[in-house]
């Protein structure tokens, strides 16, 4: 429990970056965050270190600095994403008490994404039965994960130096109009996976649970937030109608597209 309690205080630490300002506590306050635990969760258990739990930690260390320095740099380059990042509801001033409860329940959160490799490891120390199977699986997973937003990233940069005003639908947006979303989605089913064969206790497996819940729920929220932008931006355009039609939005091949009326996804 000592180890998680560290975790904690460095998830802490590093995503006070949101004191700055409000949306860094989601933003660059949570890549940096997840990097940070990747790196602390290798050298707390280093001597129970695996080539499979050396992949998942660093895809995990590598999404997170990726995702903060991507962030930072579209910060200062990208007018369309200042914004959006300086609207009025993320520039008024937040009350403590508010700014406090985001600030705990994002440090929480992100110990508890990372959490399976950590009780995979921290079990394996202990002595108990886990299963190196699972954590080929996940890592495995959650590399392509990772990959799956590289690459769906660097396809909507491509695109919009085409052509800026219209909508992506080229690539893995052919497939789903989200990818990136989805990519971020099979890299944390990943990293849940090895709680299988983590041998994790009951308070463990509630712990990965709520992480790995609380993060699907942010990314399908993300994905809302975006259908609701291209409403706007491109809802009058006939070829984007088809696109929506035809493309779901943020599971490949699930029949999902629009989540634009369910309002308890609103983040």
């Amino acid at each position: 429990m000592s180890y998680l309690l560290l975790l904690l205080a460095i998830s802490f630490a590093v995503s006070a970056v949101g004191w700055i300002y409000f949306i860094y506590f989601f933003s660059i306050g949570y890549g940096f965050s997840i990097s940070a635990l990747a790196v602390a969760s290798a050298i707390l258990f280093y001597d129970q270190l695996t080539l499979p739990a050396v992949i998942l930690l660093g895809t995990l260390f590598i999404y997170g600095i990726r995702l903060a320095m991507y962030l930072l740099l579209r910060e200062r380059r990208s007018a369309s994403y200042k914004k959006i990042l300086y609207q009025p509801a993320n520039t008024t001033r937040k009350p403590l008490i508010a700014m406090l409860m985001i600030w705990i329940s994002c440090a929480l959160l992100y110990v508890g994404q990372i959490s399976p490799i950590t009780f995979y490891l921290s079990n394996a120390a202990a002595g108990l039965d886990v299963c190196p199977l699972w954590a080929w699986i996940g890592a495995v997973v959650a590399a392509i994960g990772v990959i799956i937003e590289i690459i769906a990233d660097a396809q909507k940069s491509a695109a919009k130096r085409i052509n800026a005003s219209r909508f992506v639908d080229s690539g893995l947006y052919r497939i789903v109009r989200c990818p990136n979303y989805f990519g971020e989605v099979l890299m944390w089913t990943g990293s849940y996976i090895i709680t299988i064969g983590a041998a994790a206790s009951a308070w463990q497996w509630v712990i990965a649970s709520l992480g790995y819940a609380g993060i699907v729920y942010v990314m399908f929220s993300g994905a809302r937030r975006l259908e609701l932008r291209q409403e706007e931006n491109y809802g009058a355009d006939p070829e984007f109608r088809a696109y929506i039609k035809r493309t779901p939005l943020i599971l490949p091949l699930i029949p999902i597209y629009t989540l634009a009326k369910h309002s308890w996804l609103k983040g």
